[in-house]
């Protein structure tokens, strides 16, 4: 790996770091402001609603400019977002402001991997750069948590630090050819543009499983982050601050899941990780029977290990699949805009859940029996499919 592929790899962390800080942050806020307890996963569904709105737009974007070009933009348009959350607008009108930033940050991010480095570096890219989202996941996890514990208002001051250095990173990424630029720019055309990206790409046996995994993996994914932080408060009487420890148990296990897919698993052997996914769902359940942090601790890491060594390879097989059949840019919008819908609707049963007063034990068991039967169900259909 060369001296620009670094460059990116700092610039994702600096910026995941604040993303992932501004969360808790915004979770305090909440509290400070006496908000009901069901608008703290209502934060995550206004934030990922860019991801799909802007779905037609954003690849396109991202393919038609320089992409670290377009990574400073994104970051700017955070930066805007954070400091308006800081000058009292409501945390979730304000963290809507960052999702149109990260919705524009995401094709680019991950875009530019397949543009700046050969196809048999692709998984090992995806190790480091899942590697370095996880560690930025959970020092923000962290140190959010703590920062925000002592005033959600200095917690902003400190994440608009981090989103400067992060622009700066953005202004010395390499520049890469245009890939895949658009004859037209008309809204038609657009809307006409994705749609085309997305049949393509979800009638590829390849593209169609990588597609349902990822967007099962980051739907579960971003509701058990919230479903932690009460499930911990009720089954181990933890606060904010350690609560958010434990979401980043699961992702310390990502970054050694992810590391060792890196290491072990070539691209064309992407789709043998899925029974992990079954594992996951199983892992998920087990939250049921636990009452001591220690063996909560040891469960979410194992967690974390199997979701990193299950969606790095299949992340790579999309984005090279991708890639080859519509362009980076486009690719990974598709992907965004599937993963969000995911999030959206599971972050949105999870808010009734919380809305109906459906116990939070009961709620682990029902995501971890969803996201078991799912996987066997992708299972026996890729198989099915794959020898047809």
């Amino acid at each position: 790996m060369n001296r620009g592929f670094y460059t990116i790899l700092s610039a994702q962390f600096l910026s995941a770091l604040a993303d992932n800080a501004l969360l808790f942050a915004a979770i305090a806020m909440l509290a400070e402001r006496h908000a009901p307890n069901w608008h703290v996963p209502l934060l995550q569904q206004f934030f990922v609603i860019s991801y799909i709105v802007l779905a037609p737009f954003v690849g396109p974007f991202a393919d038609a400019l320089p992409k670290g070009r377009v990574m400073f933009i994104a970051n700017a348009i955070k930066f805007i977002g954070c400091a308006a959350m800081g000058m009292g607008l409501p945390p979730l009108y304000a963290y809507s402001i960052v999702g149109l930033g990260a919705a524009a940050y995401s094709p680019a991010k991950y875009g530019i991997l397949t543009e700046f480095l050969p196809q048999e570096e692709l998984v090992k890219a995806n190790g480091w750069m899942e590697g370095t989202t996880v560690g930025a996941i959970i020092l923000g996890a962290i140190v959010g948590g703590h920062m925000a514990s002592i005033s959600p208002y200095f917690a902003l001051g400190m994440i608009i630090c981090l989103y400067l250095i992060a622009a700066l990173f953005n202004l010395y990424i390499p520049q890469v050819a245009i890939d895949h630029d658009i004859p037209q720019r008309n809204l038609f055309f657009l809307l006409r543009d994705f749609w085309q990206s997305f049949t393509i790409l979800w009638r590829d046996p390849q593209g169609q499983v990588s597609l349902a995994v990822t967007t099962l993996f980051w739907g579960v994914g971003s509701t058990m982050r919230l479903v932690i932080i009460t499930w911990a408060a009720t089954a181990l009487h933890f606060g904010l601050d350690r609560a958010t420890q434990l979401t980043a148990m699961v992702a310390f296990g990502i970054a050694f899941g992810s590391v060792f897919a890196a290491r072990y698993v070539k691209l064309e052997d992407s789709v043998k990780v899925l029974p992990a996914g079954i594992l996951m769902g199983i892992c998920v359940m087990l939250m049921y029977f636990i009452a001591d942090w220690h063996f909560a601790a040891v469960n979410l890491f194992f967690l974390g290990v199997l979701s990193g060594y299950f969606v790095v390879p299949l992340n790579a097989l999309l984005q090279h699949r991708g890639h080859h059949l519509i362009g980076a840019g486009h690719s990974i919008a598709v992907q965004n805009f599937n993963e969000n819908i995911g999030i959206l609707l599971l972050t949105g049963i999870y808010t009734l859940m919380v809305k109906t007063d459906v116990p939070i034990l009961w709620i682990v068991v029902i995501f971890g029996a969803f996201v078991s039967l799912i996987m066997t169900a992708i299972m026996r259909h890729y198989v099915k499919t794959s020898k047809g």
